[in-house]
């Protein structure tokens, strides 16, 4: 049975992913079965709008086996971001047909990509079950699965899903370069001469990929070390060659005064570790002067990834701090920002919903602090900006999203809403937590939601200048009309915030106006979706610089769990009117 050409070129999960850089994984699938029979494996992705599912891919037929393990991979692109559903459906093939509805039904399996990737090694084990649906052979659309004789929810067996970071060339070149005896060109000096270098095209051309800074007034510059992706100076291809030219630097932009060219190879250049003279070529033989290039150092490194440290055992442990200062309103009115309604979340519960239902599968132990702000607190009408929802003061951690949306909705009714909105006390809270380890295995993510103006906000721009040295970014959201000039200083995309003369040495801060995301349909699973991409689109970026800036490589994943024969695990088999092939 073959892949239908139309779903061959399907590689976005829906449009929304956009133009949005993303990282591609291979997802692997070998199953423990019962019967012998001939397999295929199908996997959908569920669309962010209309959530319908939509066919991504099949894997090839394998015949006769307990434990099918499928060559054909499915290769999709990975948002850290967003939440991408996938299914898994397992047919025992009758024909050759491409038609889904002339084969019997097996079992299936759901999850997200975050799911797999998070789990430890990025390996996930789920049970295949009969679901609620299969596919009509007349509209193609669901239906009850019964009418293939299962059992819904009858379990029928294990799907293993591994993802794996496709290997794309993500060498990091590090080099430092010196001339000797330049061509004098300025009139009035010497030479400001400056680097250029291009990698060849495959049609012979080439393409212009690093310039140096100039070097002032000198005949023997000695240029600063660089870094360069490989992929950038050669598109990973060690033997293609790279073009040097050496030019003097003009006032007016034009640097028309070529001082020279030399070519090398850069597999040359990588196999060579000491200082080595790059000598012009020949486009410097009708000059009437010689001079030399070299090569000071240089060195080649992998450059690590996100999923690299996640692969390797790293946790992201998730905070939320909500904001219950009096600004909010009456929790008991409906025109409150805390209003529980019967019928639908109110603004904290959707933005933390949204952000956590994705950020929960890097944490292992699903336990979230879960703090609030800006109330006075009973028994005593005691003011606190660090209070645990929970009212567990020694362990302030909720469990799963569900447990912090508990938490949450019992303080409304115990604690008074009061003021100001102070986040500093929030976080040093967890910056205090981060800083317990800062080995690599754990990043902290903390989550603000907020409605008014910040009321502390020197101690906040001390905190987070602080807080930037540690393994931890904070996400603000802010609810209602309120204006948030601050929050966008605080962010710090424009201009790097700093306290007291000292500057931030990273940019930890993501924030985004509730408002924004609201959509006036009603259609808050999208809008939601758009808030979550849009506020944790930065942590796999921040959660690298941390680790690059502490010079943190990512440990080894662990190693998978085999099964001997004697040791495999328990296999139901699926119905008796599935055994068609035995």
């Amino acid at each position: 049975m073959e892949q239908p050409e139309d779903m061959a070129s399907l590689s976005e999960f829906d449009s929304l992913a956009g133009s949005i850089p993303a990282t591609k994984v291979e997802i692997t699938d070998p199953f423990h079965l019962g019967p012998l029979l001939p397999l295929v494996c199908v996997m959908y992705t569920q669309g962010m709008e209309n959530k319908q599912w939509r066919e991504f891919g099949r894997t090839e037929v394998i015949d006769n086996t307990l434990n099918p393990d499928f060559v054909r991979k499915f290769i999709v692109d990975y948002f850290f971001e967003e939440k991408q559903n996938l299914r898994f459906d397992l047919y025992d093939v009758d024909s050759k047909s491409p038609d889904l509805s002339k084969h019997d039904f097996l079992g299936q399996a759901f999850c997200t990509l975050g799911e797999i990737v998070g789990s430890p090694g990025s390996r996930l084990e789920k049970p295949l079950t009969i679901g609620a649906f299969s596919l009509n052979s007349r509209t193609g659309k669901p239906m009850p699965a019964v009418s293939n004789g299962g059992v819904p929810g009858k379990k029928c067996g294990t799907i293993i899903l591994s993802a794996e970071e496709l290997s794309n060339c993500r060498d990091v070149a590090t080099m430092q370069f010196c001339a000797n005896k330049l061509d004098k060109k300025d009139f009035f000096g010497k030479s400001d001469p400056f680097l250029v270098f291009y990698r060849s095209n495959e049609d012979g051309t080439f393409t212009i990929c690093h310039k140096t800074e100039v070097m002032k007034n000198t005949l023997n510059p000695v240029w600063q070390t660089f870094s360069i992706p490989v992929r950038a100076l050669c598109n990973g291809d060690y033997d293609r060659t790279i073009k040097v030219e050496v030019y003097d630097w003009d006032r007016d932009g034009s640097h028309a005064c070529k001082t020279g060219t030399c070519r090398v190879f850069c597999q040359c250049q990588l196999s060579n570790h000491n200082p080595s003279p790059l000598t012009p070529g020949s486009p410097l033989t009708k000059l009437p002067f010689v001079f030399k290039v070299t090569l000071l150092s240089f060195a080649v490194e992998s450059e690590c990834t996100f999923l690299d440290y996640i692969k390797g055992g790293t946790q992201i442990n998730f905070t939320v701090a909500i904001d219950f200062t009096a600004s909010n309103g009456n929790p008991s009115q409906s025109t409150s920002l805390h209003y529980m309604s019967p019928y639908q979340l109110n603004a904290y519960a959707l933005a933390l919903t949204a952000v956590g239902e994705i950020i929960q599968h890097y944490d292992s132990d699903k336990m979230f602090p879960a703090l609030g702000f800006g109330a006075k607190l009973p028994p005593d009408g005691r003011v606190s900006h660090e209070f645990p929802l929970n009212g567990n003061q020694e362990n302030p951690s909720c469990c799963g999203i569900d447990g912090i949306l508990e938490a949450y909705h019992r303080s409304l009714r115990t604690v008074q809403l009061y003021g100001p909105t102070n986040f500093a006390p929030v976080v040093t809270h967890v910056a205090r937590n981060a800083a317990a380890v800062q080995d690599g295995s754990q990043y902290s993510v903390l989550l603000i939601i907020t409605d008014g103006v910040i009321s502390d906000m020197a101690q906040t721009k001390e905190a987070i200048v602080n807080a930037a040295k540690l393994p931890m970014s904070i996400i603000i959201v802010g609810v209602g009309q309120a204006e948030f000039d601050a929050m966008v200083e605080l962010d710090g995309d424009d201009v790097r915030i700093s306290s007291r003369g000292k500057l931030a040495e990273r940019d930890i801060v993501q924030f985004v106006p509730f408002r924004d995301y609201v959509d006036r349909t009603g259609n808050h699973v999208l809008s939601m979706a758009r808030l979550a991409r849009d506020v944790l689109a930065e942590i796999p970026d921040q959660l690298v610089s941390y680790m690059k800036a502490q010079g943190i490589r990512p440990r080894p994943p662990p190693a998978a769990p085999t099964h001997s024969p004697s040791q495999s695990p328990a296999r139901t088999p699926p119905a008796s009117p599935l055994h068609t092939h035995i």
